[in-house]
């Protein structure tokens, strides 16, 4: 995430001051071990458990979190505000780091300045000093 070849924007500035923050790997499945023992049993309170514990992670005022957990989340804010919130992190996260199955414009562009970079001198032209293969006669040469 920091400093790689696809690295881009960390933060998504929101308008009241707050930012959004892209999450680790370890800190979404840390988001989801803990949305997981806040739902418990009921399946329907997992996604915005999942939220909650994610918005916790990400969710900052002045590089410092503005809720301590996912409960504290779920109990600061309204259903709706979390799935806002939920909703414009994982759009930010969908363009920073974009997978197999989104940000295809984005990974198209990066194939065309891949494929136009400079290479090293050689570029297979060296071959062209040993001269031409003799051809081969027969499966032993």
């Amino acid at each position: 995430m920091r400093g790689g070849l696809l690295s881009g924007a960390e933060r998504l500035r929101l308008s009241d001051g707050r930012e959004l923050r892209l999450l680790s790997a370890l800190e979404v499945m840390q988001a989801r071990r803990e949305a997981e023992e806040l739902a418990g049993r009921d399946g329907r309170e997992r996604a915005l458990c999942s939220n909650a514990c994610l918005l916790a992670r990400a969710l900052e005022r002045r590089g410092r979190p503005v809720f301590a957990s996912g409960r504290d989340v779920l109990a600061g804010l309204t259903v709706e505000e979390i799935g806002a919130l939920a909703r414009r992190w994982s759009e930010f996260n969908r363009e920073e780091n974009p997978g197999l199955s989104g940000g295809e414009e984005r990974t198209e562009a990066l194939k065309k300045v891949w494929s136009t970079r400079r290479r090293s001198a050689c570029g297979g032209a060296c071959s062209g000093l040993w001269g031409r293969s003799r051809p081969r006669r027969g499966p032993g040469g």
